[in-house]
């Protein structure tokens, strides 16, 4: 089952993430939502759409934007509307 994994913790697990350019987006139901803050970051990606961002804080070490997600992709995204991906050192594990 996948996991995500920074700074020794898991961030989220589950088994129904969705790969799409080589990522894994968790569903939003599988965070521990206590390792994530919001960030004002934003980013444009030509087929998916607006990309949010959170910041990973684990046992006081902060993670900026290293997880991301579409709260209204693009029709050829939807799929992975509001599922979160990871990035700047999470590790994934399958």
């Amino acid at each position: 089952m996948p996991k995500a994994i920074w700074n020794g913790k898991v961030l989220a697990e589950s088994s129904r993430t969705i790969v799409v350019e080589g990522n894994h987006y968790f569903p939003p139901e599988s965070l521990k939502p206590e390792y994530f803050g919001e960030s004002r970051t934003r980013t444009v990606c030509s087929w998916k759409g607006v990309a949010r961002y959170y910041h990973v804080n684990v046992d006081g070490k902060t993670n900026k934007d290293a997880a991301w997600y579409y709260p209204a992709p693009k029709d050829a995204a939807r799929q992975i509307a509001g599922y979160i991906a990871f990035w700047h050192g999470v590790e994934v594990k399958s």
